[in-house]
């Protein structure tokens, strides 16, 4: 992906230089859950979308406030360069699309580049959670060493697989501003626990197919796709299914558990987007089968 000289987005808070919210205070090894271990911890925090802190202490932990945050080193500078492009590129392009598809104005969500923990109106964000959108305040959380893990541990390397990350959660902006989110977690919240899952399954195999959207229009429009830039993000969706992270984690998968789609369909959906370039055939909700 061609980045470097581009223009970035001006919807950029950056908190790497605020202390934290709350940042736990450990009580002991961090590899010693349950014979699991760090990475394992990590992946189930990631997949599931909860805050594995406790876990990672070994206890239940006192939540204690941050002190400052590490200083800001020259690859923490780049990486926020690359996210700010990336950004501006899912501004662009999706402000295009709303105008063509829907017939309606985009209006872009603020990503907060924060580093070790910070807060939202969604609960706490650090390195366990991954990033996120919260829908609250229409705004995406990330630390940009979240593109480390998704390299070393989780087998996703590549320039294009972080930005694959960004626009995916861009996707879920897209599914606020849409409607579609606030709808889909209203039914959530009057669901059993599978029932839940189930459309959580659907609301992220849409953002996926979102992302594949973004993909083909940053070739069309942009012109910034390099050669095996879209095996990059079909490798990261691929290396973040459902079914691979609970292998990683030592776990049978369990699909009444899934949360996100097995790897089969991340991929799936993320190439329809790719593929067609219309958000109609990103209907998940419809989908008999996915």
């Amino acid at each position: 992906m061609e980045w470097r000289g581009r223009r970035g987005s001006r919807n950029i808070e950056d908190r790497r230089a605020q202390p934290g919210g709350l940042r736990r205070v450990s009580a002991g090894r961090a590899g010693g859950v349950g014979g699991l271990g760090l990475v394992a911890v990590l992946v189930i925090g990631y997949v599931l979308g909860i805050d594995v802190t406790p876990l990672l202490n070994g206890q239940g932990g006192i939540g204690a406030p941050a002190g400052p945050s590490a200083a800001i080193t020259p690859a923490d500078e780049e990486a926020a360069a690359f996210v700010s492009v990336t950004l501006a590129d899912t501004e662009e392009i999706w402000a295009a699309v709303f105008r063509e598809q829907l017939g309606t104005e985009y209006r872009p969500a603020t990503l907060v580049l924060f580093k070790g923990a910070t807060q939202s109106p969604c609960g706490g964000a650090n390195g366990a959670t991954g990033p996120f959108y919260c829908p609250a305040d229409q705004k995406v959380y990330l630390d940009t060493a979240f593109f480390t893990t998704l390299e070393q541990r989780l087998g996703a390397g590549g320039d294009f697989a972080a930005a694959y990350v960004v626009a995916h959660e861009v996707a879920h902006h897209v599914q606020n501003r849409t409607g579609t989110l606030g709808q889909a977690n209203a039914i959530r919240q009057r669901s059993s626990e599978a029932e839940s899952n189930a459309i959580s399954v659907r609301i992220e195999l849409q953002a996926d197919c979102y992302s594949g959207i973004w993909a083909r229009e940053a070739s069309a429009r942009l012109g910034t796709i390099e050669p095996g830039d879209f095996e990059e993000a079909l490798n990261a969706a691929r290396q973040i299914g459902d079914d691979t992270l609970q292998r990683a984690a030592g776990q049978r998968p369990m699909p009444h558990t899934f949360t996100h789609g097995t790897s089969e369909q991340r991929a799936a959906w993320f190439e329809r987007g790719l593929r067609t370039g219309d958000m109609a055939a990103c209907d998940t909700f419809s989908a008999e089968t996915l």
